[in-house]
């Protein structure tokens, strides 16, 4: 029997029709277990969504697709799974060696557990956070830039409405959004924490009478606008030792209203 593989045309290495550069090609949606820290367990185990890229030379007509797959599943076999800035840097230059490219790019997008706990009937249950990773290394950089992302949702109270209303204030569920530089590794629960001091009160899985009773209490007694929220997340992040950079949107899904409210602060 012959071996025909070694006569297989490499279609991806021929010259482009077009002699343009491409900033970023690779691979979407591609999911993996993987394990993170977890400052109350240790560590705990999710699942990501993976996307991969690599830059391409205007002269190659494509890139080899194979081969992000091939580098994560090694990665995968020798970090056991684990993601952190360490593993995430030698992920990032073997892509990069692997598909011989200049510049290499991977998002870690997962969701982050925490058993939350009622404040008055002690309940626990889990509430989940979308939370990313973000890692780009380019060659003539000495070291990969890293972002982090966390989507945190707590409840806001409007002060307009608690200042008008006769019996009452309207609230509603409002998303706080961090993308964030760090010069130091910082756990996640730290921003989750900040988050949540941040708007009228936190979010919880699971909430008994007594419990509903105190966070709308607790809500009513610390209405915040939008614009109040996204300072008070600023704030916390300028007073943080490991944040090198931020930007910080908060949307407000409002209840009495048939548009969203949101406000922006990024680190210039």
């Amino acid at each position: 029997m012959h071996n025909h593989c070694s006569h297989l045309e490499d279609v991806q290495s021929s010259k482009a029709k077009y002699s343009l550069a491409i900033d970023r090609v690779g691979i979407k949606d591609y999911h993996i277990p993987l394990v993170i820290k977890d400052l109350a367990n240790e560590k705990q185990h999710s699942v990501a969504k993976v996307d991969m890229a690599v830059d391409l030379p205007a002269d190659f007509k494509g890139t080899h697709m194979s081969r992000f797959i091939e580098a994560m599943e090694e990665w995968r076999i020798n970090s056991s799974e684990q993601l952190d800035y360490s593993s995430m840097k030698k992920l990032l230059e073997r892509v990069r060696t692997k598909l011989d490219a200049q510049k290499a790019y991977i998002k870690f997008s997962f969701p982050y557990f925490i058993t939350k706990t009622a404040p008055i009937s002690n309940a626990k249950a889990s509430v989940d956070y979308h939370c990313s990773f973000t890692g780009e290394w380019d060659k003539k950089d000495e070291k990969p830039n890293f972002l982090i992302e966390l989507a945190i949702p707590v409840t806001t109270v409007c002060p307009c409405s608690k200042a008008i209303s006769q019996y009452g204030a309207h609230g509603q569920r409002t998303i706080i959004k961090m993308q964030i530089k760090l010069n130091k590794f910082s756990w996640l629960e730290e921003f989750i924490h900040i988050a949540e001091k941040a708007g009228s009160a936190p979010i919880y899985a699971i909430l008994k009478r007594p419990d509903e009773k105190f966070v709308t209490e607790q809500a009513y007694e610390n209405a915040y606008f939008v614009e109040d929220v996204v300072r008070n997340v600023v704030n916390s992040l300028e007073n943080h030792d490991h944040v090198e950079w931020y930007k910080v949107e908060v949307e407000s899904h409002e209840s009495i209203h048939g548009h969203n409210a949101f406000a922006v602060i990024e680190k210039k």
